[in-house]
């Protein structure tokens, strides 16, 4: 974390949670109650530990200190963390918890900290980082969904030093289909630019471990192939060449819990991607020279890459 006192914004008071704002929903929930999100001005995690699952640069050989925030601005019904984003199973801790949390993880090796879906809780995880502020040596990760307001981006400049936003889509039919979010792209299209600019082209140590820069995943998902490819000409067309990282990943899997709740409903995503459909997305984003990050193998979509929820750390 960034070792200077941080300005002060209005946008991450804990005034947010009266009419709160926190998202692109801007739904102005009073969050003494359930707001859109599902989730009160309480916080609620279910895991915080070492995660080996992230990319290379994230998780080294210790592993990346993951807090997993219960609750999710999005709605994607195919969501690998469907039982915490959906589900909301977690334990209520106060901001204080928290901090003793972010570092104890540091205390264990943690290579940086990796706030996971953290958004609806913004204004206590701030509250949090502030109480850690020159104890806080590693970097502090934002592991987003990419759906951010990018006033709330910018209000973040003094306390994230690695973004790590996905990219879903680019039309917003099933964006709003598979994550009621019809205007996903509007946002994160502005979102992802302004993390870019926040934090510079990426910086590594000398193990090769990331400390600044932004990481943009992209998750190839059934029938969608056009989509992604559409999603990569406007990286290329409109993202700093060398300013971040791209991560495509091959991974979806339709299991567990959130195959069951939306493979009735959507019947197109009762099914892992081919390898036509992974291998047309590699190879558009190779001719448009988009390599430099990391790619993964077909054979990656496996269940094993979601943590077990069962409130290790909280």
């Amino acid at each position: 974390m960034k070792p200077s006192s941080p300005s002060f914004s209005p946008l991450l008071s804990e005034q947010q949670y009266r009419s709160c704002r926190l998202c692109p929903r801007q739904c102005g929930a009073d969050r003494t109650h359930p707001g859109y999100c599902g989730c009160t001005d309480r916080i609620v995690a279910a895991r915080a530990a070492l995660h080996q699952w992230e990319e290379p640069c994230i998780s080294g050989i210790t592993g990346s200190g993951a807090v997993f925030f219960s609750g999710c601005t999005l709605g994607c019904c195919f969501c690998q963390n469907y039982s915490i984003s959906h589900g909301h199973f977690g334990k209520e801790i106060s901001p204080q918890e928290l901090a003793d949390i972010f570092l104890r993880l540091q205390d264990q090796g943690a290579h940086n900290l990796n706030l996971v879906t953290a958004t609806q809780y913004l204004p206590s995880v701030v509250r949090a980082l502030d109480l850690v502020r020159g104890h806080l040596t590693i970097p502090v990760v934002y592991n987003c969904g990419g759906y951010e307001r990018p006033e709330i981006v910018r209000a973040l400049a003094d306390y994230v030093d690695i973004w790590l936003p996905d990219l879903k889509y680019f039309d917003p039919v099933p964006a709003a289909r598979y994550s009621q979010a019809g205007n996903y792209f509007y946002y994160t299209s502005r979102a992802i630019p302004q993390m870019i600019a926040q934090t510079g082209p990426p910086v590594f140590d000398a193990d090769g471990l990331l400390r600044s820069g932004v990481i943009i995943r992209h998750l190839v998902l059934p029938g969608l192939r056009k989509d992604s490819i559409r999603l990569l000409h406007w990286m290329k067309e409109t993202l700093p060449d060398g300013g971040y990282l791209l991560s495509l990943l091959s991974q979806y899997t339709p299991a567990g819990e959130a195959c069951a709740q939306c493979g009735s409903r959507f019947p197109e995503l009762n099914r892992r991607i081919t390898t036509y459909e992974y291998e047309s997305v590699l190879n558009a984003a190779l001719d448009l020279d988009l390599s430099t990050g990391y790619m993964q193998q077909k054979s990656s979509a496996k269940e094993e890459y979601t943590p077990p929820f069962d409130l290790e750390g909280v």
